[in-house]
């Protein structure tokens, strides 16, 4: 008797279906299973919707907290997120089963006429819903005017077609995954902006007492140099978060060392209007990411990285919802 489909809980747009379903066909194809979507509303959604701003809200993990909240219930067997969603902190009986092999992590620009961030002209209006876009963009010094943005992919880009903006900053991974790179007209190099902590990643989450799913989904999905780049980066901005408030970017990267793979991650923190930073980077073994995230950000905190922002808490929902 084959064993029940399993059912993986995803949120309703174009992207997020896409990653899940391109989770689904990994399960079918390396643990012969059998999956069927299903679809779960979120709070995120529900504000996107709405066009209400995230911007200082104190909870994290607005398109989050649904799809666990699906999976605790039994009315899902796993969920995929886009992994920069997830709050640093781990969810009591939930696991990170498998990161998938990540797609390119970098910011891409849309703009009018083909046009590079460098060849904008001065008083641009760019549009971007993350305060660490906006203060990378604006320590660049391009006289640009960044205005707040929210929606979905075809949203953002339908502002720039429309001429209301003249360009946008998205994550390349999302336009990717649609099939959407053709609108490209400039991927931003990490030494410019460096991306949120995760993006481009995919996480996997089931129940921790499905100790077989668990098992057969990190043996089968998981990606290791992904794993270990993603554990770095989160493990910067869990350490940020703890006296830091301002906008966060962190890459890791498995590079070539003497002895063999290593990860490289670079971090940067600051002001919201890009005028001041603190930028650092450390590398070391692959099995202890969490270690080399956690020593460069303490390392960050030391040299200042705590007096950039405002205080409160790290506003790290505002690049939630998709790869964007």
């Amino acid at each position: 008797m084959s064993a029940p489909a399993l059912r993986l809980g995803t949120r309703r747009s174009l992207l997020a279906r896409t990653q899940s379903g391109h989770v689904a066909d990994l399960v079918r194809a390396r643990l012969g299973r059998e999956v069927e979507l299903v679809e779960v509303t979120t709070d995120g959604d529900r504000s996107q919707a709405s066009n209400t701003s995230l911007v200082g809200s104190s909870s994290t993990g607005v398109f989050v907290s649904a799809l666990r909240d699906a999976l605790l219930a039994d009315e899902v067997d796993l969920v995929v997120h886009s992994l920069k969603d997830l709050p640093t902190a781990p969810h009591p009986g939930l696991a990170l089963a498998a990161v998938p092999t990540r797609e390119d992590s970098r910011d891409v620009l849309v703009a009018r006429d083909g046009l590079t961030l460098g060849e904008l002209p001065v008083g641009s209006r760019l549009g971007t819903g993350s305060p660490r876009r906006a203060a990378q963009v604006a320590a660049l010094g391009l006289g640009l005017e960044i205005v707040p943005i929210r929606g979905n992919i075809d949203t953002r880009v339908g502002k720039v077609t429309s001429g209301e903006l003249d360009a946008v900053v998205l994550a390349r991974a999302g336009l990717a995954r649609i099939d959407r790179l053709d609108l490209v007209t400039e991927t931003l190099d990490p030494l410019q902006v460096l991306p949120a902590p995760g993006q481009g990643a995919l996480a996997v989450e089931c129940r921790e007492s499905d100790t077989d799913l668990v098992a057969a989904l990190g043996e089968h999905l998981d990606d290791a140099g992904t794993r270990a780049a993603v554990l770095a980066e989160r493990a910067v901005l869990a350490t940020l978060e703890g006296g830091c408030s301002a906008p966060i970017g962190a890459l890791g990267e498995v590079v070539e060392g003497e002895d063999g793979d290593e990860l490289w991650v670079r971090a940067v923190a600051l002001s919201p209007d890009g005028a001041l930073s603190v930028r650092s980077s450390a590398a070391g073994r692959l099995d202890d990411a969490v270690g080399v995230g956690t020593r460069l950000g303490e390392e960050m905190l030391a040299d200042g990285a705590g007096q950039l922002g405002q205080p409160g808490p790290v506003d790290t929902q505002t690049e939630q919802g998709e790869e964007r």
